[in-house]
Formats: structure tokens, sequence, C-alpha cells
């Protein structure tokens, strides 16, 4: 069974919590992670680009000469593609690239990244976050208790809610990310050098990935 040490915002372990097998555990297999970030890195696609074939790009309409007799190769519109301001063959034209997947697969992709993250030692439980004012150097202070700053690159902070004067202390750390638990996703964690969830966050998202 894994274990986690909670700490709190000066970085000292106040208890340690038992953490549920169904969701931390070195067994689970790694299989759905591949699929689950090309599924998510598809759905990012906008898929807007287009090009006009010879039919959509406007003139063209009249043949530019006749068909026989003036020695030169016969052509139909002055919007083939081989002529300059023409259409453009097999060129791209809007489509969708998003593709679905099964709770269940994605809930199994997410349990792996994070039992990763817990055995590399880089998933730190943070008892409470909370701060009297919307200072951003009071975020930083608690954020460099457990070594992280702008070195770290791409922290990830997990919380149960964010009220207002935390929404705008986060505003100006380009080097945290900050989600809801119960809103994280497979590719967040994987991306993440480190990750901090808050206790009550860590309970929103074992009790989502239980279901």
């Amino acid at each position: 069974m894994f274990t986690v040490s909670v700490k709190n915002s000066e970085a000292k372990e106040i208890e340690t919590l038992k953490l549920d097998e169904s969701v931390f555990n070195d067994k689970i297999p790694p299989s759905s992670v591949y699929q689950v970030i090309n599924a998510y890195r598809a759905n990012q696609r906008k898929g807007n680009a287009s090009t006009k074939t010879r039919g959509e790009v406007s003139g063209g309409g009249r043949k530019p000469w006749r068909q026989k007799g003036t020695g030169r190769a016969r052509v139909g519109s002055i919007r083939s593609p081989l002529w300059r301001h023409g259409g453009v063959i097999f060129g791209p034209h809007p489509r969708d690239f998003s593709s679905k997947l099964p709770t269940k697969m994605k809930n199994l992709a997410l349990k792996y990244v994070l039992s990763q993250k817990l055995q590399e030692d880089n998933f730190i439980v943070l008892d409470k976050l909370d701060i009297e004012k919307p200072k951003t150097k009071e975020v930083v202070r608690i954020l460099s208790n457990f070594k992280i700053d702008g070195k770290s690159k791409n922290a990830l902070l997990l919380m149960d809610k964010i009220d207002e004067n935390l929404k705008r202390a986060f505003a100006n750390i380009n080097f945290l990310h900050v989600d809801l638990a119960k809103n994280v996703h497979t590719y967040e964690v994987l991306a993440a050098s480190r990750l901090i969830i808050t206790n009550a966050g860590l309970k929103e998202l074992i009790q989502r990935l239980k279901k």
C-alpha cells in the first residue's frame, strides 16, 4: 500500500496518509496512456486548414482559347491547378480530428501517471493553501518551501476550490499551472515536473477515480 506525507505550508510533515490501492497501484498497466494522450492531443486540433479546388476558385468559367489550331496545349479553364492562381490538388479541407475513448480507459491512464508521480517522489500533498491577501509573493514563498520555483518548470497545483484571493495571487506565476482536482486529466499530470495537491483535492480525485 502506498503512503504519502501530508505537509503544511512550511513543508513540515503533520500526518501520514494511506492511499487507496484501487487508485494508487504499481501494477496498473501503462498501455492506456499512449491512447489517452493521442486522443487528447487530437481533440486539441482545430482542423480548420482549407484550400480551394479548381471548382471553388472564382473565375475561369470561359475557355481561354479554342481547343485546336493555336499550337498551344489544350486548356479548359484559367483556374487549372497547373496555372498560377489556379485551384489546389489534394489540398487540406476542414475536418474533425476529435476522438472519443471510454471513461474507464481515461481513468486507468490517470491512475497510472499519478502512481508514477508518487513513485518518483514528485507528488506533494498539502494540508491546505490559504492566504489572507491576494499576494503573489506569499504563494511563491510557500512554493519555495517545497523547492518549487522557476527552475522547476510546469509545476501543477490541484485544489478542491480556488477562491478569488488565490486566483489573483496565481496570475503572475508562470511556472505554475493551477486546476481543480476533479477536472485534472492525464496530459496535465504527465506534463508536470512536480505535482502538488491539497488534502481535500486528493479526496475528491480519489472519489472520482473509484467510480
